[in-house]
């Protein structure tokens, strides 16, 4: 029940005009399952082409390479033109870790890639970024210096041999650089005002690299240098961050344009933050912003809650309610509406064929129920009243940390309700994961059996599916049970009014758990590994005991404040 991990590809290809060309590349990626293709970002002047795809790592590296290999079939280094730098064919493949996976994991990942293509195809690949495999070619700058013209005199210093691939020029393909990296946003934060140049007095405050000391007038004194006669920089208030100040007349506004280049170091609210009191000091006001492309999910969460602090009210809200905090409070529909749906990776990957329980209303929930069908039965039900407790022990906290004269412990409060939303979401999805796993055993009960080697499979997938039967349950009681420590304390100290809210999720809890017990007991009958029968009995009935114990202590708490 691990959850998937997720790492972005955007390789740059070194044609942006015939879209035929383009078009083969894509197929070439959109071919490989697993894959999903976001966005296609042709440029004429650039004669490049940004292409974003998404998926778990093998298949995300699988298409990268036959990317890769089809760019150096049709695209002619030889004769390309453009204004943008490149060396290549696919001139760079960064890799960019997204969901549950580190960067130490996508680095081992983006070498794997390297080396597949070094291995197979005819075309020098040089790791860059936090794959680089020495400090000098670490930045992209760097190891693509020279560009493509420059590659046959590069490849013959000992100093610039490849990291994968042969050391020999390809006059049609070129050399390409693959990386793995942070995830970049590109940002823009509108301002009330059509100045360019009062726009980048605000970037100016914000990049990292800030602006040239000057003596005198700021703006044309004259320049301060060291003792080697390099420009003197004042440098901005957000690190990671690369920005400038244009017009866009679409809109009739000038922007603070920026690229977060590690959302780690400087994550969107910040440099929004940042913007709004450079523009404010300057007599501009900062009326929106707009992300450009898409952004993970985490980004969207990260903002919602610390708006929801700076506001001095609960972190503890639902993923929706934190993503539409984060819109508003960055006015990022100003310009156009915000559509989490398109914009956010996550929601473009999420699958709700996978999961059509949760996203039914409650009289769809009850009818398919009710239904003639084994599916949803006592498993998926227990998992939903479990999230039913969750979803009160949270109720709970968030109505103490909005409760007049607490606000000293808004933050405690807050804390409580973000646990009550995790154990909530976990019990959500183990309701279609209950019904999944029971579909599961009947698809392998349909399984051939007409020969001895299919009995065998089919035996084996039977009991697999079993093992998955009801490890799905333990894991329901054992997320259930953890809703008792908040039921506790919220029945202790949260807001008196809702005392019976906290009991009653603690009797939620209780019911979620022994009846999560019985899908275990009845579907270990069919599991034939006795030991691993014995463990699974024993760790369900520990829980079962123990949750039998807090339910009885909860209650008398809360008749006792009633």
């Amino acid at each position: 029940m691990n959850q998937k991990q997720l790492i972005e590809c955007v390789p740059n290809f070194s044609e942006g005009r015939d879209l035929s060309i383009i078009k083969q590349i894509t197929d070439e990626i959109e071919s490989v399952e697993g894959v999903k293709l976001l966005d296609v970002d042709p440029g004429k002047a650039t004669n490049r082409t940004v292409v974003t795809f998404v998926g778990e790592p093998e298949p995300v590296i699988n298409a990268a390479f036959l990317a890769i290999k089809k760019a150096a079939e049709i695209i002619d280094m030889s004769k390309h033109k453009g204004e943008h730098p490149r060396m290549g064919a696919t001139d760079v493949c960064p890799l960019i870790p997204i969901a549950n996976i580190t960067m130490d994991e996508t680095v081992e990942w983006a070498h794997k890639l390297g080396q597949m293509a070094g291995s197979e195809l005819d075309i020098p690949f040089y790791m860059y970024e936090s794959a680089a495999t020495s400090p000098e070619r670490r930045n992209l700058a760097t190891v693509r210096s020279g560009e493509y013209e420059g590659l046959p005199e590069k490849l013959r210093k000992a100093e610039w041999k490849p990291d994968y691939g042969p050391a020999r020029f390809n006059p049609q393909a070129g050399a390409t650089a693959i990386g793995a990296r942070d995830f970049l946003v590109a940002y823009n934060v509108n301002l009330n005002t059509t100045s360019e140049r009062r726009a980048n007095s605000v970037a100016f405050d914000v990049r990292e690299k800030g602006r040239v000391k000057r003596k005198g007038n700021p703006i044309n004194g004259e320049i301060i240098r060291d003792k080697n006669g390099e420009p003197l920089r004042e440098p901005g208030t957000c690190k990671s961050v690369k920005g400038i100040g244009w017009y866009i007349e679409e809109y009739g506004v000038a922007q603070v344009s920026m690229n977060l280049t590690n959302i780690s170091v400087t994550p969107v609210h910040i440099a929004f933050e940042e913007c709004c009191k450079s523009a404010e000091r300057r007599g501009m006001r900062v009326t929106g912003s707009e992300v450009i492309g898409l952004v993970p999910l985490k980004v969207m969460l990260d903002a919602g809650r610390y708006f929801l602090k700076k506001q001095k009210w609960s972190t503890g809200a639902s993923e929706e309610e934190l993503i539409h905090i984060a819109v508003k409070s960055m006015g990022m529909d100003e310009l156009a509406p915000f559509d989490p749906k398109k914009k956010i990776i996550e929601y473009q990957l999420r699958d709700t064929s996978a999961a059509p329980l949760i996203h039914m209303n409650l009289r769809a929930f009850a009818n398919e129920t009710a239904k003639d069908s084994p599916a949803p039965g006592g498993g998926s039900i227990a998992a939903y009243v479990g999230a039913l407790g969750a979803s009160l022990g949270t109720m709970v906290a968030n109505l103490s940390a909005g409760k007049r004269g607490w606000d000293e412990r808004t933050e405690e409060f807050g804390a409580w309700a973000e646990k009550g939303q995790k154990l909530k979401d976990e019990l959500l999805r183990l309701v279609d994961e209950d019904t999944n796993s029971f579909n599961q055993i009947m698809a392998s009960f349909r399984l051939p059996k007409g020969t001895a080697a299919e009995k065998s499979a089919r035996s084996q997938a039977i009991q697999e599916a079993t093992k998955y039967a009801i490890e799905v349950p333990l894991r329901t009681m054992e997320v259930a049970f953890d809703i008792f420590e908040l039921s506790e304390q919220m029945v202790k100290e949260g807001n008196p009014n809702s005392v019976t809210d906290a009991g009653v999720g603690a009797l939620c809890a209780r019911a979620a758990v022994h009846a999560a017990w019985m899908n275990v007991k009845i579907n270990v009958g069919s599991l034939k590994d006795k030991k691993l029968v014995k463990s699974f009995l024993e760790k369900a009935e520990a829980i079962a005991k123990k949750t039998d114990k807090m339910e009885k202590k909860i209650v008398k708490l809360v008749e006792g404040r009633m």
